[in-house]
């Protein structure tokens, strides 16, 4: 069965970091593009960031560029995403998803499956 798991997630202060961790499970991640995304309250759901299956093409929505770090580990079936910077509009829920088609982009209508989520608060 394929599966996305996410984890890492949790209350940092503003400026703050985290490193958010999605693992896979029932396939090969790095055939893949993977995405992250986050959900904030009251919110769509919104692109963060994404991968290629070789890691040489990455984006980033620009609402993270520049504090936000996507890569793979393909050896442990994982693809993180180190949050630097937080600030408090970054709180969400965030996921990964898996792109099994090879579009990618940061459009939720391109991937395929998806993770339950993490929840990440940026307070004070």
């Amino acid at each position: 069965q394929l599966q996305l798991v996410e984890s890492g997630g949790g209350l940092v202060q503003p400026g703050g970091s985290l490193r958010l961790s999605c693992a896979a499970s029932g396939f090969t991640m790095d055939y893949y593009i993977i995405g992250w995304f986050r959900q904030a309250p009251g919110k769509e759901r919104e692109g963060v960031s994404c991968i290629s299956s070789s890691g040489g093409s990455i984006n980033y929505a620009d609402s993270v560029r520049g504090r936000f770090t996507i890569s793979r580990d393909d050896a442990k079936n994982t693809v993180y995403l180190q949050m630097n910077s937080l600030k408090p509009e970054d709180t969400g829920i965030y996921y990964c998803a898996a792109d099994l088609v090879g579009l990618g982009g940061l459009s939720t209508a391109l991937y395929d499956y998806w993770g339950q989520g993490t929840q990440v608060t940026v307070s004070s």
